[in-house]
């Protein structure tokens, strides 16, 4: 499983010789201007929840590499509206078995509407089993619901949001990393916007101390498991 980062929560997995896109918000973030949107292809993309910072990107590179967009029921329906109509709508506690493996929609704390106002849904996460497992909380957070993640699978990865403010902090994600049972954690959502800056030093730090690994990408930075 390769995972590649695209900056704030959008990251490429390739799993099973599949590309699935997590909420791709790319070509708006500064950060991220080096790297060319229109490159990126995808068999699906999933998206957690509907605010413009995790859904920016998804019509364009839909249309570009014809990706199903994997999602809440209220967010495929909108996108659908917009002429996305290769969609595979979910709902919480829902799982489905995809060419690459299975896919469970799990809670998330946060809230969610679509850049033009309308209501998005539920917020969610994401437990993917293939041929490696991870769970992508989405922004969320911290909750007891992250103990049931392990009834689910047994994870190799856990990317969790750590830049405080509008979604948990990196302390809390390392009681996260507790509750879904796994030490191997990238973090996502942070350093994109002066509320959600970090110090990432700190935040590495404070994992070791605790026996677990924080690995932080840099913008178009891959990293294998």
């Amino acid at each position: 499983m390769i995972i590649t980062f695209y900056g704030h929560s959008s990251f490429l997995v390739d799993l099973g010789g599949k590309k699935i896109l997590f909420d791709p918000f790319i070509s708006p973030n500064d950060q991220a201007k080096h790297i060319d949107v229109s490159s990126i292809q995808a068999d699906y993309i999933l998206v957690s929840h509907g605010h413009g910072d995790h859904v920016a990107d998804v019509q364009v590179i839909a249309q570009n590499s014809d990706a199903t967009l994997v999602s809440n029921f209220e967010i495929v329906s909108w996108f659908a509206a917009q002429g996305l109509t290769k969609g595979h709508p979910m709902n919480h506690g829902g799982s489905w078995l995809f060419d690459f493996g299975t896919v469970k929609y799990v809670q998330a704390v946060h809230s969610s509407v679509l850049p033009d106002g309308t209501y998005g849904g539920n917020p969610g996460g994401f437990v993917v089993q293939g041929e490696k497992s991870f769970y992508y909380a989405g922004d969320t957070a911290l909750t007891l619901d992250m103990q049931l993640i392990p009834k689910y699978a047994k994870l190799d990865l856990a990317i969790l949001p750590i830049g405080s403010n509008f979604t948990m902090d990196y302390e809390d994600a390392i009681i996260a990393s507790d509750f879904v049972d796994c030490s191997l954690v990238l973090g996502v959502h942070y350093d994109t916007f002066p509320y959600i800056k970090i110090d990432r030093e700190a935040a590495k730090k404070a994992f070791s101390d605790a026996g677990k690994e924080l690995i932080l990408l840099e913008i178009g930075e891959s990293f294998e498991i």
